[in-house]
């Protein structure tokens, strides 16, 4: 008996999939959406989808594993040609912002879709987002490495408060119906990472204060 032959992984028909997917979750949701209408969008018969993805869940993933893995190369290679920390961290909440504004399907699919799929709630490892999360702690180590960057705070608590907030930026955007400019957001929330909420004259009479005591 002859071997069925396995769609190649990257294949042209595949990435139609997925891009068709982006929009159908986008339009209709998670489960409201068919694997008909996805396979319909793509140019491709029902039966060819399930070459490449075990199900709807499978192919949600697979939309968020490979296209954070595109971000991450994307993100890396821009930061690389930056040096200072404080722009290197700027371009970073820059691009994150710009790419789903460029791209609002799927800032839904990530940002809303995604959570109904039990399987990537409780399941998937994330291996994506931990990549990114740590894209995110090497730009802040640097500028801790340099001075410009508090170190009394964990690495840790910094790369997930930041994207925790983006996160949720993000998705209020995306529910909201998109009624602004997200790229608007860049230089006030880098702002708001940087220097917190305190006025900057009560901070230095604290730092003051404080060094007086001391």
């Amino acid at each position: 008996m002859a071997h069925e032959r396995i769609p190649h992984k990257n294949s042209d028909k595949r990435r139609r999939i997925l891009d068709a997917a982006v929009k159908v979750f986008a339009e209709k949701g998670f489960f409201q959406a068919r694997v008909s209408d996805i396979a319909r969008l793509a140019g491709v018969a029902d039966g060819t989808i399930y070459l490449y993805f075990k199900n709807k869940d499978d192919l949600l993933i697979s939309i968020f594993e490979e296209k954070m893995k595109e971000i991450n190369v994307k993100f890396r290679d821009a930061l690389a040609t930056e040096k200072d920390p404080v722009q290197r961290f700027r371009r970073l909440i820059a691009m994150h912002l710009a790419g789903f504004q460029a791209y609002p399907e799927l800032a839904a699919v990530l940002q809303v879709e995604l959570r109904q799929s039990s399987r990537f709630m409780r399941e998937y490892k994330k291996v994506e987002l931990k990549n990114y999360l740590d894209l995110m702690g090497d730009v802040v180590r640097e500028g801790q490495h340099q001075g410009v960057f508090r170190q009394d705070i964990p690495l840790g608590l910094v790369k997930r408060f930041v994207f925790g907030a983006l996160d949720e930026v993000v998705s209020t955007w995306v529910l909201a119906g998109r009624p602004y400019d997200l790229e608007s957001l860049t230089d006030p929330l880098v702002d708001l990472f940087l220097n917190g909420l305190r006025e900057r004259a009560a901070a230095a009479a604290s730092k003051d204060v404080m060094a007086r005591s001391g």
